[in-house]
């Protein structure tokens, strides 16, 4: 994760920490967070597009525009402006479809 976030928290510090897993990398939430802000006040970006490899953070913010897409561990597509995180959520950024199709070429 970027040391340089998207965004900055600065009021509700003070609700219990849930942990979450992004790319297999350990990462602490907020109760209550999307996981969009989870990401977000961490990192620069949320992911990466996979049609043309440049950065997403996603675009509307509730649900609408599909920029913010990301995969649970058993493959299943989230959104990560709508999803609330929850204790032990695994997560990566890149479709499980993009790494199947890369191996075929």
């Amino acid at each position: 994760m970027a040391s340089d976030p998207q965004l900055r928290r600065i009021e509700e510090t003070d609700r219990p920490q849930v942990e979450i897993t992004v790319d297999g990398l350990a990462l602490e939430a907020l109760a209550g967070d999307t996981v969009l802000t989870a990401i977000l006040v961490r990192a620069r970006r949320l992911r990466d597009n996979e049609f043309d490899g440049k950065p997403r953070a996603g675009f509307c913010l509730m649900g609408a525009c599909q920029e913010c897409w990301l995969w649970r561990a058993d493959g299943r597509r989230l959104r990560a402006c709508t999803t609330l995180v929850e204790p032990g959520l695994a997560l990566t950024t890149h479709s499980p479809l993009a790494a199947w199709q890369h191996k075929g070429s």
